[in-house]
């Protein structure tokens, strides 16, 4: 049996490890693109802090060329967190025929937040034949967990959940984005306001391609997807966090005073035809001593279920779950598929 050939597209953090899984599944990487010049032209052995693979990153402009002459059964992309930050690397590979999987939180259902890009990208994805899917850590932990839980339970009213996350571990501009340092005041007029505005106003934003959706507004269309839901209405709020004492961040380098924001929860609320709500809140912070990643999940109904997740490894299981799911990627139908729809999530001893 030939080996999956996989082009590795961002060799950052992420790569080191979603490279090293697919080695060890079987799979060989044929190629690598970053657009950083200081990773540029180096063995991916040394990003894998292994020994040289003979591939060497290639820039952006070079990916075309190199993915036509490795011709790779998958694409690996992880860069960033917006559909519209990966669409570039994402209609390269649906131009050329090449599946795809990404990282990017908005890929796991882009379809209620951008519906113009991923349009663009099933359109391509179905002309040459290929598939195109976003996955990670909430295929599993906010997904299928979910939904398996959902297939024990009699009757449901509500599915609430919040997975926290330590702010200081993701650099500057994501403190700030979550608010962290900001009294409630600031926070209320540079973080809160922005989602004080109507359904219309909202859904013209995603018409243009324009808003900002939390983690959670994409899992929560995934969930209704998975569970045959129709969504009535979906809205999200963001809610400031904030701590009993005075705290220190590193990142910021700054005390954050008692009382003031730490950090924010986003919180998205989706309404269904069904009468089922969903309730699920992202909670980014600066962390004091006692806290730690936590992904909790409750199921309301008959009977009421509660999942609780202490300190998971996001990085790695957001890696194995994308390498597993290669090839349910490569065997999927064509076209924009969110994995909702490609089916369970099994452990690969091969990929």
């Amino acid at each position: 049996m030939s080996k999956t050939k996989v082009v590795q597209y961002g060799c950052g953090k992420m790569s080191k490890y979603t490279m090293r899984y697919v080695y060890e599944k079987g799979g060989e990487i044929v190629g690598a693109i970053d657009v950083n010049p200081d990773v540029i032209g180096k063995d991916i052995g040394e990003i894998m802090e292994s020994e040289e693979k003979g591939v060497k990153i290639v820039s952006v402009e070079q990916a075309e060329e190199m993915i036509k002459n490795t011709k790779p059964d998958v694409a690996i992309v992880t860069t960033m967190s917006l559909i519209s930050d990966v669409e570039d690397a994402l209609m390269l590979c649906a131009k050329l025929g090449v599946n795809a999987i990404t990282t990017c939180e908005e890929a796991f259902f882009p379809m209620n937040s951008n519906p113009t890009i991923t349009k663009r990208l099933d359109e391509m994805a179905k002309k040459t034949n290929c598939t195109i899917t976003g996955s990670g850590y909430q295929d599993i932990y906010w997904g299928q967990l979910i939904s398996s839980l959902a297939g024990s339970t009699q009757k449901i009213t509500k599915i609430k959940g919040s997975s926290s996350y330590n702010v200081e571990d993701y650099g500057i501009a994501l403190a700030k984005a979550h608010g962290a340092g900001l009294t409630l005041d600031e926070f209320d007029k540079q973080v809160a306001s922005v989602d004080r505005i109507s359904d219309e106003e909202r859904q013209k934003l995603i018409d243009n391609g324009e808003y900002l959706p939390s983690y959670m507004w994409n899992v929560n269309g995934w969930l209704c997807g998975k569970l045959g839901l129709t969504v009535k209405s979906q809205t999200q709020v963001t809610v400031p966090q904030t701590y009993k004492e005075d705290i220190y961040s590193k990142t910021l380098g700054m005390t954050v005073k008692k009382g003031d924001a730490t950090g924010m929860s986003a919180v998205v609320t989706t309404e269904t035809e069904e009468g089922i709500t969903l309730e699920t809140q992202c909670i980014g912070k600066v962390y004091s001593n006692e806290d730690f990643d936590k992904n909790e999940w409750t199921i309301e109904g008959e009977p009421n279920t509660t999942l609780i997740i202490n300190r998971p490894s996001t990085v790695e299981l957001t890696c194995a779950s994308v390498v597993n799911r290669i090839p349910d990627v490569i065997s999927a139908k064509p076209g924009y598929v969110p994995t909702e729809e490609i089916g369970e999530l099994n452990f690969k001893k091969q990929i």
